[in-house]
């Protein structure tokens, strides 16, 4: 995986090859049980807000979770954590293939979280201590390629999987697929180096029970409110999710009066550029996520597609996707900052055009242009290639590099948060009040959320590049291959 100006050593391909493998299973997995939903209401008898649970549940756990899992990493050793982290996945993954009741595929769905946040952080540190220079810069590039190529391959593979029905075993393989890839990665960890970082944190306990417990209190009831009816606690439980939030910040700002490590640090808060492009990336991956679920329930429930079918939709966005990450660190060479501009943009004229043919009938008949659907999504594709790859980069671009770590962990928490939070939103608008699968004019009505959502993602890139065009001079950019945290032997 060298190049001639900076060849890999063997441990350093190895090292590449293992953490590749594991940041394609925690990002695939997020995505590719979309496909599956149908089926596994069908064969678990599972109402609309559990399926709902089992895609964002998942990606809930394992953002709030994910600062944490990095900082028993600097404890207690990267490799130590990273095996740990795949185990409970890989063993998680195994409950939900064979779990025999919806409640149980939830069950070890929050599980399969609780693995991914233990072992992706500890990606992210393995690539800064074991490469350096060059060898880091082109690192960091394939970690980000992996990141969004699993997002988008996630749809097609579990159409793919379910549509095969190996053995008769209908969705149950988007799960099981899991278990072999583990293995193959637990395996190549052995030959992972023993390294801890530099620092030895406290864990802010406290914190972390404030943050899960505001995301779960506004994410319950988005989630289970209509199949519920909409009882009186689910309000009374979106009317704490606020106090719960400002009870963390009170007490993140306290931790780091006193010179402790809070979970997040309110500081890098006070940059505009890193507040701003965090909002942007939790309203850019928010519309991403809710997309890609409605849009697969709305192709097998609407238009009567397979699996298959569904799954292989979303091939043109796959290849456009490809071909503008490839395409991105050359655009981002003369355009900079606005290399995103031009994604978010895309981006938006995709799902804009995708509303404007849902509200004339287009995709809910079978009668519409069938060239059209390919289209839109192609330009989502190429808009998403160009909006993930250079994201972190740009938001670390005003951290200072000591705090780049941290930066780092909070953007990745919120895009899991954003994610979460987006299949919730787009799933609430797209069922009935009574919880049941909507009408084909639902999908329209869900899409009002991507377009605003793709919307303000773009607005707000206006604000990020502000501040880095000032004196009509564009300032360099901090990205992770610059994070020089060369770690300790643990």
């Amino acid at each position: 995986m060298g190049e001639p100006g900076f060849p890999m050593s063997p441990s350093q391909r190895s090292t590449l090859t293992v953490t590749m493998l594991a940041t394609f299973l925690a990002v695939m997995d997020q995505f590719i049980i979309n496909v599956a939903l149908p089926s596994i209401r069908s064969d678990l008898h599972a109402s609309a807000a559990e399926a709902e649970f089992a895609v964002s549940g998942y990606a809930l756990v394992y953002g709030a979770l994910l600062i944490t899992g990095g900082r028993l990493g600097d404890l207690f050793g990267y490799r130590r954590l990273f095996v740990l982290g795949v185990a409970t996945f890989t063993l998680a993954s195994l409950g939900c293939g064979l779990a025999p009741t919806a409640e149980g595929l939830i069950a070890f769905r929050l599980v399969q979280g609780i693995g991914s946040a233990l072992f992706y952080p500890q990606i992210l540190s393995f690539l800064q201590t074991t490469f350096d220079g060059q060898a880091r810069t082109r690192a960091f590039s394939m970690f980000g390629a992996a990141v969004g190529l699993a997002s988008v391959c996630g749809q097609v593979l579990g159409g793919l999987l379910v549509g095969l029905d190996l053995f008769g075993m209908s969705w149950r393989p988007v799960f099981l697929i899991n278990v072999p890839l583990g293995l193959a990665a637990l395996a190549g960890a052995m030959s992972l180096p023993r390294y801890r970082g530099t620092e030895r944190p406290l864990l802010d306990l406290r914190g972390l029970i404030c943050l899960t417990s505001a995301l779960l209190l506004l994410s319950v009831p988005l989630v289970g409110g209509p199949g519920w009816g909409w009882p009186w606690w689910s309000y009374a439980l979106l009317a704490l999710a606020l106090p719960a939030m400002l009870a963390f910040v009170l007490w993140e700002r306290r931790v780091a009066l006193r010179g402790g490590m809070p979970l997040m640090d309110p500081g890098l808060f006070r940059r505009r550029v890193f507040a701003t492009g965090n909002g942007l990336a939790l309203a850019f991956f928010a519309s991403n996520a809710g997309l890609f679920f409605v849009l697969t329930l709305h192709l097998q429930q609407d238009l009567g597609r397979t699996p298959l079918e569904s799954g292989l939709t979303f091939a043109p966005l796959t290849l456009a996707f490809i071909v503008a990450s490839l395409s991105a660190p050359r655009i981002q060479h003369r355009l900079g900052l606005h290399v995103l501009t031009c994604g978010y943009g895309l981006n938006l004229v995709g799902v804009l055009a995708l509303f404007l043919f849902a509200v004339t009938d287009g995709p809910g008949s079978r009668t519409g242009v069938p060239w059209f659907l390919p289209a839109a999504l192609t330009v989502i594709g190429l808009g998403q290639g160009l909006g993930v790859s250079p994201l972190l980069g740009a938001l670390l671009s005003d951290v200072p590099r000591v705090h780049a770590g941290a930066a780092s962990g909070v953007v990745e928490t919120t895009a899991q948060v954003g994610a979460s939070l987006g299949t919730a939103g787009a799933g609430l608008v797209f069922r009935s009040p009574q919880g049941h699968a909507a009408t084909p004019s639902a999908f329209s009505q869900a899409l009002t959320v991507n377009v605003a959502l793709s919307l303000t993602a773009l607005l707000l890139m206006a604000l990020v590049t502000r501040p880095q065009l000032q004196g009509g001079k564009e300032e360099p950019f901090l990205t992770t291959a610059d994070q020089n945290s060369p770690g300790v032997l643990s």
